[in-house]
């Protein structure tokens, strides 16, 4: 199954990802500290789902949001959630694995486990070029996945909200995943995890620079209501890592 069908059948139920403890105190606030002051930034979401991050971005004083998935379902929740709260986020569906026409280039990116769905390196390093293409000389991308040097012998994320296993199939970018959210009813959906050179090689053969891996924290607001033992599972195994470049 695509990616646009997995999305298009998960749908509105993807909102309710952030509320799960990896989510919630990790993998957001890790995130949105990474991607930093975007006040009076233009920035470009791929891969932008029901877009929680595109109305973050806009709420934190963006000029200009634009989220771009290849889900029509996940597209229509977005802007349904954008008529019922007005923020002046963009959506549109489009295949970051083709070129995306774009009436300008934008000051930041962001990449939500986009890469994960590419099937095999050359797709992986069209995306890139596609995105270093709708950004400005010196732009920066941010990227979120899962982190390559994850175990699957454990510790396992499932008390984080997550489970993640091997399928048994092997893309050419590095093992196939099937990644299940621990909601009520539980949520699954299948992707690869590239290796770590299968980002680095197609990002700077794509044109970007300074290719920095970054490891999730998690928030003082996770601590406090879990405790810090509660994370020795996630820090001994982290199932996501974040990268930021620049264009």
């Amino acid at each position: 199954m695509s990616a646009q069908q997995q999305y298009d059948e998960i749908g509105e139920a993807y909102e309710g990802f952030k509320a799960l403890p990896l989510e919630q105190y990790a993998a957001v606030p890790s995130f949105l500290e990474m991607v930093g002051d975007v006040r009076g930034r233009t920035v470009l979401d791929l891969a932008s789902g029901t877009g929680f991050y595109s109305r973050e971005f806009k709420r934190r004083g963006a000029a200009d949001v634009l989220g771009i998935d290849i889900s029509g379902e996940m597209v229509a929740v977005a802007r349904q959630l954008e008529e019922a709260q007005p923020l002046g986020v963009r959506y549109r569906v489009g295949d970051v694995a083709e070129p995306v026409p774009l009436e300008r280039r934008f000051d930041i990116a962001t990449a939500v486990q986009l890469l994960s769905y590419a099937p095999d390196i050359a797709t992986t390093e069209r995306m890139c070029r596609t995105v270093h293409q709708s950004l400005r000389p010196g732009g920066a991308l941010f990227v979120l996945n899962q982190s390559p040097d994850f175990s699957f012998t454990g510790p396992l994320p499932d008390k984080y909200g997550f489970r993640s296993e091997l399928t048994g199939q092997e893309a050419e970018t590095g093992p196939q995943v099937r990644i299940t959210a621990l909601l009520d009813p539980p949520v699954s959906f299948v992707a690869n995890r590239p290796r770590r050179e299968v980002y680095e090689q197609c990002l700077r053969a794509a044109g970007f620079s300074e290719v920095t891996w970054v490891a999730l924290t998690v928030s003082p607001a996770g601590t406090r209501a879990f405790g810090a033992d509660f994370w020795a599972d996630f820090h001994a195994n982290p199932p996501l890592e974040m990268l930021h470049c620049r264009a």
